[in-house]
C-alpha cells in the first residue's frame, strides 16, 4: 500500500516517487523519472513528465502538463490549463526532443500562476510571484511581484500571504498578518520581518 492517492483512472509509471499525502486525479500520468512531494494535489488530465522535480504541498490545477525541465519548489499554485513550454525554437521537421533540448524553468516557494497563463521556457518566477490569468511570461518574475497581460509586465506587488501591496506613501508594508515588506529598487521588493 502507498503513502499517496491516484485515482484508478490514473497512470503512475513505475519508479515515479511520490511523497506521503500527496493525491492525484483522474487521468493524470506520472512518468518514471519524475519527483514529486508530499500532500500535493494534482488536478484532472495532469502530465508530470520525467526528470521534473516538485516540492511539498504544491497544487496542479486540471489540464497542467509539466514538461521536463520545470521546477517546482514548495508550496506553488498552477492554475487549471495553464502552460508551461520547454524548447524555445520547436520545429516538426527538426525536432528538438531530448533532455540536452529542454531549458529549465524554475518556480520558487510560493509563487501562483493563472488559468491559462503561459510561462515560456528559461524562465525564473521567484518567491511568491503572482502571475495573472492568461499572461505570457517571457521574462524573469521578481519576488512578490504582481504580473498580468501579453508579454506580462508587473502590474503591483503582494505579499507572500496575498495582500495586494501599496508603496505609492512608503517604502515600507506591513500585510494582514504583521509581515513587512521593503521596496528597495523598481522592480524589488524583500520581506524584512
Amino acid at each position: 500500500m502507498s503513502d499517496f492517492f491516484a485515482h484508478e483512472s490514473a497512470y503512475i509509471d513505475e519508479g515515479a516517487q511520490i511523497g506521503k499525502g500527496t493525491k492525484i486525479w483522474h487521468y493524470s500520468h506520472v512518468m518514471p523519472k519524475a519527483v514529486i512531494g508530499e500532500s500535493c494535489v494534482f488536478g484532472q488530465n495532469v502530465l508530470v513528465s520525467n526528470n521534473v522535480t516538485i516540492g511539498n504541498f504544491c497544487k496542479v490545477q486540471n489540464n497542467v502538463s509539466l514538461y521536463e525541465g520545470v521546477i517546482l519548489e514548495d508550496f506553488v499554485f498552477c492554475g487549471p490549463s495553464m502552460v508551461f513550454t520547454n524548447v524555445k525554437t520547436p520545429r516538426c521537421e527538426f525536432p528538438r526532443n531530448t533532455s540536452n533540448d529542454y531549458i529549465q524553468t524554475l518556480v520558487k516557494r510560493g509563487a501562483s500562476i493563472g488559468a491559462n497563463a503561459t510561462i515560456v521556457c528559461g524562465t525564473t518566477l521567484n518567491e511568491c510571484a503572482f502571475v495573472a490569468a492568461g499572461a505570457v511570461v517571457t521574462k524573469d518574475v521578481p519576488a512578490y511581484a504582481m504580473v498580468a497581460g501579453v508579454p506580462a509586465k508587473i502590474i503591483g506587488w503582494m505579499s507572500a500571504f496575498g495582500d495586494v501591496m501599496d508603496f505609492a506613501e512608503s517604502d515600507e508594508f506591513t500585510d494582514s498578518q504583521g509581515h513587512v515588506y521593503r521596496k528597495t529598487g523598481p522592480e524589488c521588493v524583500e520581506r524584512i520581518k
